[in-house]
Parts: C-alpha cells; structure tokens; sequence
C-alpha cells in the first residue's frame, strides 16, 4: 500500500539537491511562518536553528533532524509525531575533525600558522600522537569513527560508554571507571550525546585525574564540559584543549576561551563539511521512500514525545 506524502524542507537548495520525488511533494518552510498547505507530512527543519516544534500541524506524522543531536527537541513535538536524528550522515565528517584538531593541538600547528604572520621560524620539538594514550568518551557512531581514524596514527585507544561491554570485539568500559582511566590518558575525545547523566560531565573532579600537559577534544556538545572548570585548569597552564563546541555557543568575542594558552576554538563545524549534502540527501529520500510505502522509518530516536533509550545506549 503506498500513500502520497508531503515533505518540508528548510530552503529552497535542498529541495533542489531532492530533485523530484515519487509518491511525495516537496515545499519549503523552515518553520518561521504559518505551515503550508497541504501540511507537511515529514518536516526537515533547519541544521543551526531548529524552529519550535510544539505546534506541527495534525498530518505531520515524523521531523527529520539535519543533525545527530536531538538534545531538547523529543520535549517539544506532539505525542504523535517521529522524531528521527541523521545517523550515518556527520560521524565521518567529525571524526575526521577530531582527529585533526588532535593533531594541530599536539604538533603546536595553530603556533606554526600563527607565526607566519611575522615571519618567524619557530622550530621546537612537539608531542605526536603517535604512543599517546587516547581515551574516547561515547563509543556510538561518531566514536568508533573517531577510533578507525586513529588507528593508522599508532596510539592506543580506551573506549568508554554508558555501560561496560564488549561491542564488535572492542572492550568498552562504562563512565563509572573514569576516576581509574583518566590518570593514565593523554588524550580525551567527548564523542558523547548531550543527556542528563553528560551534562557537566567533564568538570573540575574529571579534569583533575588527568595527567599534566593532556588535551581535551570536545566534538561532542559544549555542555558536556563545564567551562569554568575547563577555563581554570587552562590558566593554570596544566591542560590543553581542542573544542569545536562549547558553552555558551556561539561563543561570546570577549570569552577568556578565545584568548587562553593551549586552547584552539572552532566554530562547531564537525559535521558541516563538504560529506555532509549529499548524505542527507540519501536519507531524506530514503525516509520519503519509506513514508509513501508505509515502511518503518530509520533512526527513529523518540516517539510520541518521549525520548528512545536505545538511540544512546550505543553511545
């Protein structure tokens, strides 16, 4: 049985990256305004601002994120509706950026690129990330890219998540045995969804266990560290960090991170590479595909309004 659907997407360049679909209509709305008629079946909502979402219209039946983090939005939707995140679509991408704000952080690179504005030649022996120690912290997609990147680098890597188990031959550890861990990594990556349990994760007792001289990766949310801990191990010098998302976000032109030894910033551009388009794309029509057969959706992360605990339990 199929059914002849309606999908809203944000702009009008996405619906020329769908291009004609079978069985559904494509319009743009990105949720400023009133809906359009015929409502939206599927809505695709911005990737930087998701609109508020507490009064689809009755036919919206699923939201489509252009994002993996759904942190905040399962509470807004009506009970009926699908909220489905874009698994498959950034984990290469940010990973790839973890991996590079690891290796810039550590070869001192930012140092080198900021010198060339004087001319200086700077030669200094740097730290590798070859024999680092590296904990990541999140083992879903995004993680267990972030570990296949770091492979070919020839550091070891822990991998710790919400729960102690062995995934794909991979001994994972749980959060509770990160007092233990930590002391012995000179690297962290935060891979983590944003929840309850990751909010201020990373604070003062977390950074603390870390050896002197180690680097903090943040890819995942900015909340899961909190700043001012961070902020006060960096002006003691003791740590270093390499964030692409922090708290508050976009961060302020007067925040102290901008300005502190030891810290590259970059503005939350993990998954927004050049990967990113046409991966969503392959989703969209999929999920359209999907919708107009009366099919099951994919990365279905919270139904009826109330979050799916399996959508992070990977994590």
């Amino acid at each position: 049985m199929t059914e002849h659907v309606v999908v809203s997407v944000p702009a009008d360049s996405w619906a020329r990256a769908l291009g004609p679909l079978d069985g559904a209509d494509v319009v743009v709305w990105d949720g400023s305004a009133p809906a359009p008629d015929p409502a939206p079946t599927l809505v695709v909502p911005p990737y930087v601002a998701t609109p508020d979402l507490s009064a689809l219209p009755s036919a919206t039946r699923a939201v489509q994120l252009l994002t993996i983090g759904y942190d905040g939005v399962p509470e807004q939707l009506p009970r009926d509706v699908l909220l489905c995140n874009a698994t498959g679509v950034h984990e290469t991408s940010t990973a790839e950026l973890a991996v590079g704000l690891a290796v810039l952080s550590l070869r001192g690179l930012d140092g080198d690129v900021r010198a060339m504005a004087t001319g200086e030649w700077k030669p200094s022996r740097r730290t590798s990330l070859a024999d680092r120690n590296v904990l990541v912290l999140g083992w879903g997609g995004v993680g267990r890219a972030v570990a296949d990147r770091l492979a070919p680098f020839e550091c070891s890597v822990t991998a710790v998540g919400t729960r102690a188990r062995v995934q794909d031959g991979v001994p994972v550890h749980a959060v509770e045995e990160l007092p233990d861990l930590l002391p012995a990594h000179d690297v962290v990556v935060l891979a983590c969804p944003l929840t309850d349990r990751t909010r201020g994760l990373v604070g003062r007792e977390f950074l603390a266990a870390l050896p002197d001289g180690a680097l903090v990766v943040n890819v995942a949310r900015g909340p899961v560290v909190d700043t001012a801990a961070l902020v006060a191990e960096l002006r003691a010098g003791r740590l270093c960090a390499a964030l692409d998302v922090t708290d508050p976000e976009p961060l302020p032109a007067d925040h102290e991170l901008w300005s502190l030894p030891g810290v590259v910033v970059t503005p939350h551009v993990g998954g927004n590479s050049t990967a990113f388009r046409p991966r969503m794309v392959a989703l969209l029509r999929d999920q359209v595909a999907r919708l107009v057969a009366g099919e099951e959706l994919r990365n279905v992360v919270s139904a009826g309004g109330v979050g799916n605990d399996s959508a992070t339990a990977a994590s």
